[in-house]
């Protein structure tokens, strides 16, 4: 599993946070501020990103609160590798 961080300005951390998601890959997403954890989004591999967006629907609306609220912050994303999914798991 690969972890990537982006740090970004608030007026960019909702339209990242949308991005990660539609790419399909991310297992998980952080939302860090001050090397602190703010909001973690658990993402269900497989998922449409149609639905994961709906479900998330509300974690989007308080990273948005809180994106207004700070002037940057860090984004941390954990991908799926893609030939080491949870195929097999029972």
């Amino acid at each position: 599993m690969a972890t990537e961080k982006f740090t970004v300005s608030g007026s960019q951390v909702l339209e990242k946070v949308k991005q990660l998601i539609r790419e399909g890959n991310v297992r998980r997403v952080r939302l860090l501020h001050n090397d602190r954890t703010i909001i973690e989004i658990p993402l269900t591999l497989g998922a449409p990103a149609a639905v994961i967006t709906i479900m998330a629907a509300p974690l989007l609306a308080a990273i948005g609160a809180f994106a207004a609220l700070v002037t940057e912050c860090t984004i941390e994303v954990e991908k799926a590798d893609s030939d080491s999914a949870d195929t097999g798991k029972e």
